[in-house]
């Protein structure tokens, strides 16, 4: 004999004494999918309490021993582990009720990272996609996720990959062109997409030209691109330094239409050279010396 109290929430405790029947009067399946109709069935006479308690959920029921207690679409929704009990006419028993999510998918949650990446890098954006069920659950079971990146010129990555507890990730290569990419994830009938924003890398063979202009030197540099061949953006800054007698000037120039061009004094023997950020390009030198 044994004497057990079971508490809901703090708002109903029952206390009996019972002896453990061979094979229960209580007989719960072991495992429901979210949103599933189910029955539990029992054994013996009398009048009885159902009790279904679990996450977020509980549920009360009236019952004469020996029925079949059935429960329909949506009953119970939210995933995990609940309490079955069953408590009255000198039965008290308790068993456990898994529910588990859908198989099929209804949402994702996917999220994309950076929203503007550089062209032509390996492994330069990533995606990460979670995916659940009409419910809200997280679906544990492994679920294929297909990703994939439409570029602005039309070209297409894909990579399929599958959800480790709910959860599927990739890591995909920026396109050598710069544009705004579609970047999708799909499981099932459901897509979510987002928009990567891929943009010219740093500037790469950088020129400059002069031409004489009375006391002073034009210079104007080629068009600044990356080494994708990518128009580097305007307003990326161009410095042009001259050395003359030991001493230096410089002027920064930003870009304008592709181009940066400025002037400065024609000393003979001086030396101008040109940069943006860490790119050098070449030098000019004036006069014969």
């Amino acid at each position: 004999m044994r004497t057990r109290l079971i508490c809901f929430f703090g708002l109903l405790c029952l206390a009996s004494t019972y002896m453990l029947a061979a094979g229960g009067s209580l007989q719960v399946p072991a495992r429901v999918e979210a949103g599933n109709p189910f029955s539990i069935s029992t054994v013996g006479s009398g009048k009885a309490v159902l009790y279904i308690v679990g996450p977020q959920q509980v549920l009360r029921r009236e019952i004469r021993l020996g029925d079949n207690v059935s429960f329909g679409s949506g009953d119970l929704h939210n995933a995990g582990v609940y309490v079955v009990v069953l408590a009255g006419s000198g039965v008290n028993e308790t068993e456990q009720l898994e529910v588990v999510a859908e198989r099929q998918p209804a949402k994702l949650s996917f999220l994309a990272n950076p929203s503007r990446a550089p062209v032509d890098q390996r492994d330069g954006i990533s995606g990460v996609a979670y995916v659940f069920d009409t419910f809200h659950n997280l679906i544990l079971q492994p679920t294929a996720v297909e990703f994939r990146i439409s570029e602005a010129s039309g070209g297409t990555e894909t990579r399929n990959e599958s959800t480790h507890d709910g959860v599927a990730w990739v890591r995909m290569n920026s396109a050598p062109k710069s544009g705004a990419a579609q970047f999708a994830a799909t499981a099932g009938s459901v897509t979510e997409k987002r928009v990567i924003e891929q943009v010219p890398g740093d500037p790469c063979h950088l020129r400059m030209s002069a031409q004489s202009s009375g006391q002073n030197i034009i210079l104007q540099t080629d068009p600044v691109r990356d080494c994708s061949g990518n128009a580097v953006p305007d307003g990326t800054v161009v410095t042009f330094t001259e050395t003359y007698n030991g001493k230096q000037s410089t002027v920064d120039v930003p870009l304008k239409r592709d181009v940066a061009k400025t002037e400065l004094p024609a000393h003979e023997g001086a030396v101008i050279s040109v940069a943006t950020g860490v790119v050098m390009g070449n030098e000019i030198r004036l006069g014969g010396k």
